[in-house]
């Protein structure tokens, strides 16, 4: 794929170095990290690590504890500085030069393994207040929402299977459905990258078989980025597999492709 032009600073740019206007997609490519590599204390948490994720794209990323994969997320999110390599948001965002809030506006959201709501509110609430939250939305969270607005909360309490449960606050709540109600706080903002980190730990089979119908739904409208290390979860969902070890790529693929790489048997899947 061509490498993402780097906008000369302060041309055509919003908030920070980001340009305005819709994410550039020109070749297809929502991220493109090259050979990054970050060091803690003389440790590479990131060894060179090159990815590229399509628009639309479902990327699950697998590998051993300590592989690299939350840093590289943390990377892409801005709350890591890279110590060399190139990070791109489609084909105009330098990553490396934004704030975390800066790179949360500009369309990339991220998930954590324990689920942050407002325990408190009900889950409509919690929708209404996290779109409330988009700066791009000119409104106080006083403000009384417009026909518009409910509408979209209805349909992503739709999407994320808790129409049923709008009025319940949001603290009685399952812990699968609080993942999904995060999940669906995440999309009221519109990201185009989504990362998703191990969603369905501690989830009960059926509440992670639901995930899995969300995630392929949601794929093609958002791109996604699951790293997850159920591999019955990952099989399930999988189109194309990432391995990170030590902090590099060593396997990327189809799952029975990855599933049967000799280096991936060896150091994470075994048999």
């Amino acid at each position: 794929m061509n490498a993402p032009a780097i906008a000369p600073t302060g041309a055509g740019t919003g908030i920070g170095h980001i340009a305005t206007g819709a994410l550039d997609l020109t070749h297809g490519t929502v991220l493109y990290l090259d050979d990054i590599s970050v060091s803690f204390d003389g440790f590479k948490a990131l060894n060179k690590l090159s990815l590229t994720i399509d628009a639309g794209e479902l990327r699950c990323v697998i590998g051993p504890n300590g592989a690299g994969k939350t840093t590289m997320m943390d990377v892409i999110t801005g709350k890591t500085r890279p110590d060399a390599g190139t990070a791109f948001f489609g084909q105009t965002i330098d990553l490396t030069r934004l704030t975390e809030a800066e790179i949360a506006q500009a369309g990339v959201g991220r998930k954590f393994q324990k689920p942050t709501i407002f325990e408190h509110h009900t889950v409509f609430e919690n929708l209404e207040l996290s779109m409330k939250a988009d700066k791009r939305v000119r409104r106080t969270l006083f403000a009384r929402l417009s026909s518009e607005e409910r509408d979209r909360i209805a349909v992503m309490l739709a999407r994320v299977g808790l129409a049923d449960a709008a009025d319940r606050i949001a603290g009685l709540l399952s812990h699968g459905q609080k993942q999904w109600l995060e999940i669906g706080m995440l999309l009221m903002q519109e990201p185009q990258l989504l990362l998703l980190d191990e969603p369905v730990a501690g989830m009960s089979d059926e509440e992670t078989e639901r995930t899995a119908e969300l995630f392929l739904s949601l794929a093609g409208r958002h791109s996604l980025i699951v790293v997850e290390h159920d591999m019955a979860f990952i099989e399930e969902i999988a189109r194309k597999v990432t391995v990170l070890h030590e902090g590099s790529v060593i396997a990327e693929g189809a799952m029975d492709q990855v599933h049967n790489d000799p280096r991936v048997i060896e150091v994470y899947l075994g048999r």
